[in-house]
């Protein structure tokens, strides 16, 4: 049943009145009334009635009738008209079927006018087009090439059939309306006085509608007893309105997907065309890669001015195995995580830069190593360089680690962010975990949130009791508000499946169920059980989990706020949001800092450069190696007199313990040849030639380290310096060994040169004598200065130097009397006491008054022999200087024995010929194997930060380390800033 709605201002008498005029027009109208009733359209709202404030004004009283919705396209099957009516109780007149209500005529020449006006914007509209169509043409066919393919949005928009029915009914409608004349409402209007009792009796049928809204428009509806009809058309409206737009979202997400393929196929022909042309595009760096250097700078940042770490990062918190690592996963489009059935795999901070790339790669940031996303031999070396990584930097006695892991994510499509994988925060510790681990973990995450311009992005497990979780009560205390907080509730399909009230989950993503504010909340999917499955798989479940999920149909969960797609790109549109807005505040923190330190460094080190820990590294790693290269100026002669020395030094006391003094108890010459021989060899066979090896290795860092020590005396030098000189001569001349042939060769010169008794010349019998002599004065100054030790002062000493002997000494020196004794009434008495000489001394001491056993006697008795020993060969010594035509005699008849000079002439040669040989093999070998291995100390201390900053050390160091990096931080930032400028 059609309605006419007439508005106006009426009398007591009017609605006789009415009644009259409308049955007079009834049947001239009859026809469009008809027309009206049979209009078969919709239209998706129904008008209400509204009662506004009735006033009284002369009588009269105004009612308003008016809705509060837009004309839709289409329209309901039985037309209303509605048009501000002034919202008193108004009756409904029926007129020969259809209800009729008056309209002011006032009213209708406005809306009359309002037509004509819009029928002269058509005018001109049209002669408009008309002009300028010509020209538009002209210039669509000169930019035809330049419009990109937009054949896809016809999926998307209407057909023209349809538009052409909606115009159709439009214009039919408004055919059919037909305005009264101007003054025909006076000319029937009859009195009014005979109307006012009725009038005041009545009650109107308009008292019972209800309008939401007063707005002056004209509106179409369904009429009431047609409402009653249907059941429930607003939820089936709903329905169909959510299933639409579900539809459109998998629409405009397939496209998305179709354009990211286009896009990745063009990289990769660019790129098979710079490899085939050889020439290269210059790509610019990314704004993320940009920002994520400054991260990386700021993440070894210590200042002592406490300028905070205050730009913007997504924190992934959650409790342990709450889908945190699977939700980033996601995000990335690849599995990059270790993962294990309910152990702790997140060990360490990860911070993961996500960015836009033609290819799906990933990388560390202290690596130039790529991994292919897309092999599953590739991800499954990644993963295991993540857990590496984490093991390594977890101290020994702890469970996890506050060592940043930094990595990057390129791939198609991917969101541009950051974001930091933290540890799960666990509710028990395990007794393989540490002490304190849980209070470690949540200090860590704290640290972290505290941030004030972090993006905490709270985990939470859908499967799980809202009561069990841990982390909502950490992200309230940090951030109450919610201002920087987005909620994820992962696992909704196990929700769905296991959910008895689906009114939980609603309050769960409306946040009335948590102790906690978001910014958003968001429900995914992350897995489908199967640690195996792929991301793509994953992500192919997840559309059509909610593409058929009832609580999606249910309106539970709306399209924007399901799917890790849709959360990826709210996360990164809050974390550039963000940036942008804090990222200059920063900048000048750190601009503010750097004239601090500037100024601490013109006041404290005025003359000198500022060179970081690096740079002061590398300025000693080249006076080291100017260092080393001085090794070539050391003289052939010094090189062989050190090894000469140092060779004598180290066996001397084996030649004249072992050797020598053994032999020289022979008893005829022959005997003491053959001694002598023997021992020679077997000495040349056994430890000879490796004592001389060492030797060489000895000398060869000694001359090293003396030229270290000679630079400290320089002018130039810097003590800052010295530390690390000392470690790296001792770190070198551990890992230096001398080459092992070396030792073979040496075995078979010495041994053919003590063989050779053969002295050419009376030159080289005098050099043996005097090296000779040199030996024996030597011996006798060491072994005297030791009976000088044992027997106490001198009788001059203790008068002149007030020093005393005592009760020991004076044993000794009553023993050396009585041994003594001995030597002197048996010059050629052998190197050991017989059982009663031991026996007569020790009671000869008794006699005296000294107490002492036999192992004190033979102590004394060791070094008295050597001193009488010594003396005897040195002046058997000076009695050969001129046996040398003896020695050619072969000593016959001579009464000369001076077979020690040939021993002395055969030690001599050997020494001469090690020496010459080590020079050799240290100047062509060992001092540029000595050389190698200390560029590579240097190389490992340049790799050990931890290293260096124990060997350079001192506020010289600190200062010009933290002002570099204030400096390269700033520098990143305000080069960051411009490009996100330009960007703008």
């Amino acid at each position: 049943m059609s309605h006419i709605i007439i508005r106006g201002r009426f009398g007591p008498l009017c609605e006789e009145c009415v009644k009259i005029a409308t049955r007079r027009i009834a049947l001239k109208q009859s026809k469009s009334v008809a027309v009206f009733s049979r209009l078969n359209s919709t239209f998706p709202y129904n008008p209400t009635y509204i009662r506004s404030k009735a006033y009284k004004n002369d009588n009269l009283q105004q009612f308003t009738y008016g809705s509060g919705s837009q004309v839709s396209k289409t329209f309901l099957p039985q037309i209303r008209f509605v048009h501000n009516v002034i919202p008193r109780p108004l009756k409904t007149l029926n007129i020969t079927g259809a209800p009729v209500i008056v309209l002011n005529h006032r009213q209708i020449g406005k809306l009359a006018r309002v037509v004509g006006r819009v029928l002269k914007i058509r005018y001109f509209v049209l002669g408009t087009v008309a002009g300028g169509g010509v020209v538009l043409n002209q210039k669509y066919e000169e930019w035809k090439q330049y419009i990109p393919d937009i054949e896809w949005m016809k999926d998307y928009l209407p057909e023209s059939e349809t538009l052409d029915h909606v115009k159709n009914n439009v214009l039919r409608t408004l055919r059919s309306i037909h305005l009264p004349e101007k003054g025909w409402f006076t000319s029937h209007l009859p009195d009014l006085k005979g109307y006012k009792d009725l009038l005041s009796k009545s009650s109107l049928a308009v008292t019972n509608l209800d309008l939401r809204r007063s707005v002056p428009i004209i509106g179409f509806g369904r009429s009431s007893d047609d409402e009653s009809a249907k059941k429930n058309p607003e939820k089936e409206k709903m329905e169909e309105i959510q299933e639409e737009m579900m539809n459109i979202q998998m629409r405009y997400q397939k496209e998305v997907e179709r354009l990211e393929a286009e896009n990745k196929d063009l990289r990769k022909q660019l790129l098979i065309k710079e490899e085939k042309t050889g020439k290269k595009v210059n790509w610019r760096k990314s704004l993320i890669d940009m920002y994520s250097d400054v991260l990386d700078e700021l993440s070894g940042y210590d200042s002592t001015y406490n300028t905070q770490d205050y730009l913007p990062r997504v924190v992934v918190v959650g409790d342990q195995s709450s889908g945190k690592t699977s939700t980033l996963e996601m995000i990335a489009g690849a599995r990059i995580f270790p993962r294990g059935s309910g152990e702790m795999m997140t060990r360490a901070p990860v911070k993961v830069t996500l960015s836009e790339g033609p290819y799906h790669v990933a990388k560390f940031k202290d690596s130039s190593k790529e991994f292919d996303l897309t092999d599953e031999s590739e991800l499954a070396r990644l993963r295991s360089e993540v857990e590496m990584r984490m093991k390594k930097s977890v101290q020994e006695g702890q469970t996890v680690s506050k060592e940043c892991i930094s990595m990057t994510v390129k791939g198609p499509g991917i969101q541009r962010m950051v974001l930091v994988d933290l540890p799960g925060i666990i509710s028990t510790e395990t007794s393989v975990m540490a002490k304190d681990t849980r209070e470690d973990i949540k200090d860590m995450v704290r640290t972290y949130m505290e941030n004030p311009n972090a993006i905490i992005l709270c985990i939470q497990d859908g499967s799980l009791d809202a009561e069990r979780s841990n982390v909502t009560d950490i992200v309230r205390e940090t951030d109450p508000h919610g201002k920087r907080t987005i909620f994820v509730l992962t696992k909704a399909d196990m929700v769905e499946n296991n959910l008895v009230k689906p009114e939980r989950i609603k309050q769960i993503l409306a946040g009335q169920l948590f102790p906690m504010n978001a910014l958003a909340y968001f429900a995914v999917v992350t897995g489908k059980g199967n640690s195996n499955d792929s991301i793509q798989t994953i992500k192919e479940y997840e559309k059509q989990f909610f593409q058929k999920s009832k609580l999606f149909k249910d309106g539970v969960l709306k399209p924007s706020t399901t799917n890790t797609q849709n959360l990826s790109m709210s996360v990164s549109e809050l974390f550039w949001k963000m940036v942008k807005e804090t990222v200059e505040q920063q900048a000048d923190a750190f601009k503010a800092q750097r004239f601090n330190l500037e100024t601490e460094w013109k006041n404290t080190f005025p003359r000198l450069r500022e060179l970081d820990r690096m740079e002061l590294f590398e300025k000693a790693k080249g006076e080291i190696l100017d260092e080393i290269i001085n090794l070539s100026q050391v003289t052939a002669k010094e090189w062989e007199d050190a090894f000469s020395k140092k060779i004598w030094d180290k066996n001397a006391s084996h030649i004249f313990e072992s050797i020598y003094l053994p032999a020289a108890q022979a008893q005829n010459l022959g005997e003491l040849n053959t001694n002598i021989d023997v021992k020679l060899a077997k000495w040349a066979s056994g430890v000879l030639p490796k004592r001389c090896v060492e030797v060489g290795w000895d000398t060869l860092h000694d001359e090293f380290q003396r030229i270290v020590e000679e630079d400290k005396k320089g002018k130039d030098h810097d003590e800052i310096f010295d530390q690390l000189k000392l470690a790296v001569v001792a770190t070198s001349k551990a890992k230096h060994h001398w080459e092992s042939k070396a030792e073979d060769s040496l075995r078979v010169m010495q041994k053919n040169t003590l063989d050779d008794k053969t002295i050419p010349d009376k030159q080289h019998w005098d050099m043996a004598v005097k090296f000779m002599e040199e030996t024996l004065r030597e011996k006798l100054q060491q072994t005297e200065n030791k009976l000088k030790e044992m027997t106490g002062p001198s009788t001059s000493e203790q008068w002149l130097s007030w020093q005393y002997k005592t009760e020991q000494h004076k044993q000794r020196d009553q023993a050396k009397a009585e041994l003594d004794k001995i030597l002197s009434r048996e010059p050629s008495h052998k190197s050991v006491l017989a059982a009663d000489e031991l026996t007569t001394v020790k009671r000869n001491l008794h006699s005296q008054g000294v107490e002492v056993d036999q192992e004190f006697i033979k102590e004394t008795w060791h070094h008295v022999y050597r001193q009488h020993f010594v003396k005897k060969s040195l002046s058997q010594a000076q009695e050969c200087r001129k046996g040398f035509y003896y020695y050619k005699e072969g000593f016959s008849d001579s009464g000369l024995d001076c077979s020690d000079v040939v021993l002395f002439w055969r030690l001599h040669r050997m020494l001469q010929v090690t020496s010459n040989a080590l020079r050799q093999q240290v100047v062509n070998n060992e001092a540029r194997r000595l050389e190698r291995i200390i560029k590579e100390v240097l190389e490992e201390y340049s790799e050990n930060k931890n290293t260096l900053k124990t060997l350079l050390t001192g506020r010289r160091v600190t200062l010009a380390e933290e002002l570099k990096t204030v400096r390269q931080i700033q520098d990143k930032l305000e080069e960051f800033i411009q490009a996100l400028n330009k960007e703008k």
